[in-house]
């Protein structure tokens, strides 16, 4: 007995998503079953489509930023309720069992974490189908509270775009007097300058652009360095405990490591691929270029409850489920501030 459930699919690299009905599972004794109401746009989801990375197997539902409702749940689930607001971020099982996932650190399973779609489950090795969909079903361990009192529509890049910066902004202990700066502004970038104001750092914008400025400004940041300014670049010296470095794309990190302090570690959160560093600035004040991504269960529930006493959610353009593919290709030209969020009840809609 499985369950018909209607969604938006790439069947190849070169197809746009189209319209998909495939089968979920009937829950497991510690599954939940969530009607979505809103799916984040990531450009994960973009990269998977177009198996930009390679690795995609077709056809794919895309969709790790879900936001909705319990509907039903298994006999051993005690966590959830029918009716709860709850979450699923990029991952729906680990193997539960290794040293990262005894650690809170899922991300890291040694096995591999299942993927919330373009993976296979562990137990019955069918593919996982993501967001981009009515309902879906994941175990219990899996699922994160959402705080009612957030802005529903604007929740869902919290479980991509904001755990993605908010667990190196918690591993490397930013707080209050802590300095750090974000490289690029786009759906991670102003999630990471939120958080870190929240936390009470001193918060720098490196940007390329010079219309970023008023943008980043109004979402907490304190400073903002144009990165082709060699004078300004030249008076950030030496300055910051932490840079996330949120460019998708390779780029050149050598100009950002001497505005690192003494111990400072510049994290890569964005770009998939190789890198070159000169070591001598490393050297001359133990300086580090790291890399990071996504976070554990128990670090974005974390998060959420920090964005629910603080108040604090992405900036989303909504769009239907319809407009999803003209969404991709804006998507590539950077024009959204700062992610779309696909509103599900449009998935019904004449199509």
């Amino acid at each position: 007995m499985t369950m018909q459930i209607l969604g938006y699919a790439a069947k190849s690299a070169q197809s746009p998503l189209v319209p998909f009905t495939f089968e979920r599972r009937d829950p497991r004794e510690d599954d939940v079953v969530i009607q979505i109401e809103y799916s984040g746009v990531c450009h994960s989801d973009l990269h998977q489509a177009r198996n930009d990375w390679g690795f995609s197997t077709y056809p794919i539902v895309p969709g790790h930023e879900i936001v909705g409702r319990v509907t039903a749940i298994g006999s051993k689930v005690k966590k959830y309720n029918i009716g709860d607001l709850v979450g699923i971020g990029c991952m729906v099982d680990s193997c539960r069992t290794c040293s990262a996932c005894h650690a809170g650190l899922e991300q890291y399973c040694e096995e591999g974490n299942t993927q919330t779609y373009n993976s296979l489950d562990r137990h019955d090795h069918l593919p996982t189908y993501g967001g981009y969909s009515q309902i879906i079903v994941c175990s219990e361990d899996f699922v994160l509270k959402v705080p009612e009192n957030l802005d529903t529509q604007a929740v869902p890049p919290i479980l991509c775009a904001g755990i993605t910066t908010w667990s190196p902004l918690r591993h490397w202990n930013v707080g209050r007097g802590s300095k750090v700066a974000v490289v690029g502004l786009g759906g991670l970038g102003h999630m990471a300058i939120k958080l870190a104001n929240a936390l009470g750092a001193e918060v720098t914008l490196f940007t390329r652009s010079t219309t970023k400025e008023q943008d980043a400004k109004q979402l907490g940041a304190h400073h903002v360095i144009l990165s082709t300014d060699e004078d300004q670049m030249n008076m950030a010296l030496n300055q910051f405990d932490l840079i996330i470095d949120t460019v998708p794309y390779d780029h050149d990190l050598k100009p950002y490591i001497p505005t690192l302090g003494l111990n400072g570690t510049i994290v890569l959160v964005g770009y998939l691929g190789e890198i070159s560093a000169n070591s001598v600035p490393m050297i001359m004040g133990r300086r580090s270029i790291a890399g990071s991504v996504i976070g554990g269960i128990k670090e974005t529930q974390e998060l959420l409850d920090f964005c629910g006493e603080h108040n604090i959610v992405s900036e989303v353009e909504m769009i239907d489920m319809q407009n999803i593919n003209e969404a991709f290709e804006r998507m590539l030209k950077s024009d959204v501030k700062y992610r779309f969020v696909i509103d599900m009840k449009s998935l019904t809609k004449s199509i």
